[in-house]
């Protein structure tokens, strides 16, 4: 019989991913990166704009929302989707090419051609729903690894703009996920829900 050895983490990596002290760190970066989802996917589900100091500060009326989750005159849904994935592909050729593995190449086509009815809207809810999660504090996560994933594809399809530095921060708040919504509701559903890999000393013992 063996038992599983613990290696201690280190003390700055405990107080700056596992403190409750730092949770004010995480707070800020988790709003930041919350508010750059709901703010990119708000007009792609809505189609208005986010203005807190216009007169409508959540607009709902607008027609930013077509060739993503409704169809227009000129648009079907999710249209913006397959039209960033042919823009994609037609960067792919060449001697410096915009995207350089074949098998997203391959992806891009099936969204060009077919996914985008799918995945027009599923983008846009998501930026929303990753948004919100984030500056709530709940799920933060799984939330900020979605966003994460959402971010790569963008930049594998030639994309860079603010996405390095979004999954920077992605990044680190998947790393902090026990402390990163203290400062949210994590601190009551974490606690509540709790974590699969939660097990007691017990079974940690396993056969040799």
């Amino acid at each position: 019989m063996a038992k599983y050895i613990e290696i201690e983490e280190p003390r700055v990596s405990r107080w700056l991913f596992a403190s409750t002290t730092t949770a004010w760190l995480w707070l800020v970066a988790r709003v930041w990166l919350g508010w750059e989802w709901l703010q990119s996917g708000w007009g792609k589900v809505f189609g208005g704009n986010i203005d807190f100091f216009g007169t409508d500060p959540l607009s709902i009326t607008g027609d930013r929302n077509c060739g993503w989750v409704r169809a227009c005159a000129d648009a079907g849904v999710g249209d913006a989707v397959a039209g960033y994935s042919a823009r994609a592909i037609e960067g792919a050729s060449g001697p410096h090419p915009s995207v350089g593995f074949g098998w997203y190449v391959n992806f891009l086509e099936f969204m060009r051609d077919t996914g985008h009815t799918f995945f027009g809207p599923l983008v846009a809810i998501g930026e929303v729903v990753i948004g919100i999660l984030l500056i709530l504090g709940m799920f933060t996560g799984i939330a900020a690894f979605l966003g994460a994933v959402l971010n790569f594809n963008f930049m594998f399809a030639g994309t860079a703009g603010v996405n390095p530095g979004m999954v920077l921060v992605a990044i680190l708040l998947v790393l902090a996920w026990r402390n990163a919504g203290w400062i949210g509701l994590d601190r009551w559903l974490l606690p509540k829900l709790g974590v699969p890999w939660d097990r007691t000393a017990e079974e940690r013992v396993t056969v040799a």
